[in-house]
């Protein structure tokens, strides 16, 4: 687990000054989008309230394609071509079309802090925004064109109908990262751990990283995950909780760019956030880049990423509705008769093909996408 490294007291000296670009937030939206604006040639300011790579919020692991083309392969730990799913009365064991690898968060972060190393980065506590300048612990800072990549907090949002947990359409999520070895990606399906939601187990070299999620952020997860862990017969350590969000939100609002789980960029039932930070990281800061290039103004840059992320709409919307039926299903019979229908291989290819393709790593091998076909607001 990362170390605290972020600054305090004195060294916390005042902050200010105008940017051509604000990136707030530098996990994986965040850093990707700096890495997209990489040679631009103008002033891009990365600002956290913690130190790159400092503070883990999951259980980090991705569709290995996604590290592979975005030249992280480095940071791979351990990869997977089977998932193994846990009822109370049946276990299934799937072949993947594809793998998934867990990784090393901080060696991640590094990775990809290199590849946008043009970008200056402050530590500094987010406390909100008027207009175009952000408001900071250190200090005031602006720049015409900002980026909430902060999480489900939604912080530059100034939106009088902002949900926060437990009424929130979040998910809950705990998890701890026991010292031991694995050899397989496991869920559990049981309402023993949780009613509704899942658990899991990621092994990841000499640790292992279990935790549950539930949909109902109202249902405390910690005494279920200690059960689940010394089921596996491990002892829990390190704890480690966020919120998830579990429904798409607006991706732009008043002039500001929103990715990653700041705009419910998080897929439901799976609760997978990172390919999806990457996915929309890529396609904010491409829209940026564009239009710091001249190539479009802020209004386009704003339009086009906006669409980008409202094409897949009905994805999650999808995906939504498997959440809460699975939800409402966990503890019945029927959910093993769809389970054991699932098992075909088949069917495994072609459902889990689909669900990779909601956010296709091939876009990380592309350029800027093509205009859209809708009319784009005059610049």
């Amino acid at each position: 687990m990362p170390v605290r490294a972020t600054k305090r007291g004195d060294e916390r000296t005042p902050l200010s000054g105008a940017y051509d670009v604000l990136i707030c937030g530098a996990s994986f939206a965040g850093l990707t989008i700096a890495r997209e604006l990489q040679g631009s040639g103008k002033r891009v300011l990365l600002l956290d309230r913690y130190e790159i790579g400092e503070r883990q919020t999951s259980a980090c692991a991705a569709p290995t394609e996604w590290l592979v083309n975005l030249g992280l392969e480095a940071s791979i730990v351990q990869s997977f071509a089977h998932l193994v799913m846990h009822r109370p009365a049946k276990t299934y064991r799937w072949k993947l079309p594809f793998t998934f690898s867990t990784f090393d968060y901080r060696h991640l972060c590094a990775l990809l802090r290199e590849q946008g190393d043009e970008t200056e980065f402050e530590t500094a506590k987010i406390e909100g925004r008027t207009g175009f300048t952000v408001h900071t612990d250190r200090g005031d800072v602006s720049a015409p064109l900002i980026v909430d990549a902060m999480g489900w907090r939604r912080t530059l949002s100034n939106a009088p109908d902002a949900i926060q947990p437990p009424n929130a359409r979040l998910s809950r999520g705990l998890e701890v990262h026991p010292p031991a070895t694995g050899e397989d990606l496991e869920l559990w399906l049981d309402k023993k751990y949780v009613p509704r939601g899942y658990g899991w187990a990621f092994p990841a070299g000499d640790e292992v990283r279990i935790g549950l999620g539930s949909f109902d952020p109202r249902k405390h997860v910690k005494k279920e995950t200690v059960e689940l862990t010394r089921d596996l017969g491990l002892e829990p350590n390190e704890y480690q909780g966020n919120w998830i969000p579990h429904e798409l939100r607006d991706a732009t609002e008043d002039g500001i760019f929103f990715v990653g789980d700041s705009a419910g960029h998080c897929l439901p039932l799976s609760a997978e956030g990172i390919r999806t930070a990457f996915y929309f990281g890529l396609c904010a800061g491409r829209e940026i880049r564009m239009a710091l290039e001249g190539r479009q103004s802020r209004e386009q840059a704003l339009e086009r990423y906006d669409a980008f992320s409202e094409e897949t709409r009905w994805k999650f919307r999808w995906m939504l509705r498997t959440q809460t039926w699975v939800g409402r299903c966990n503890h019945l019979p029927l959910l093993d008769t769809v389970l054991d229908a699932m098992s075909s291989q088949k069917l495994i290819e072609w459902s889990f093909t689909h669900y990779f393709k909601i956010a296709d790593p091939a876009y990380a091998l592309e350029g800027s996408r093509p205009a859209p076909t809708h009319e784009l607001t005059p610049a």
